[in-house]
């Protein structure tokens, strides 16, 4: 009996650990045409190794994105021209702004997790019911993880079955 327990609570451990072994949005859905805090989850390193680095693309259609300082780690954004005007507060339009966000010289330990956050907000012409990808690299002492798949299909969790690296997923709900 004992053992039959035991095998089955290491299943469950182990499914539970292959589910969150990737860089995930702690909130995974958001309203389009609304403020949005990126809150991105890091369960462990590379094959042991520490995680040094961490570098975010941000999605067309996320503005006015400001990282959260994070004690230890630099912080180094990219800005650039937006695809197209988005409508922002009081209808100012931004048709520039952060498209990448690296947070550098830090150290995770495999056996510690972490989250790096910024802000932004959802464009009101984003398509509700779709989802917004996030794709991470995270550089590690020894090697590097790139999780920027982005599946062509679709399924429930934002994933494409067999996706080895998947890129964090937002599902953009309809505007209140």
């Amino acid at each position: 009996m004992f053992r039959e327990l035991v095998l089955g609570t290491a299943g469950v451990v182990a499914g539970v650990c292959a589910a969150s072994a990737h860089v995930t949005l702690e909130t995974k859905e958001a309203t389009v045409g609304a403020p949005y805090k990126a809150v991105l989850r890091v369960p462990h390193g590379c094959e042991g190794a520490a995680t040094i680095a961490l570098r975010v693309r941000v999605p067309d259609g996320m503005i006015a994105v400001k990282p959260m300082p994070k004690p230890g780690w630099k912080i180094e954004t990219v800005s650039g021209k937006y695809p197209q005007a988005y409508s922002h507060f009081r209808n100012a339009k931004l048709t520039e702004g952060v498209t990448e966000i690296s947070f550098t010289g830090g150290n995770l330990p495999d056996a510690f997790y972490d989250e790096f956050v910024f802000t932004g907000f959802l464009a009101g012409d984003l398509e509700a019911g779709k989802l917004l990808y996030f794709p991470v690299v995270q550089e590690c002492e020894k090697g590097v993880h790139r999780w920027i798949e982005i599946p062509s299909g679709k399924d429930s969790d934002g994933h494409g079955a067999g996706s080895a690296e998947p890129a964090p997923a937002l599902r953009l709900l309809p505007k209140k």
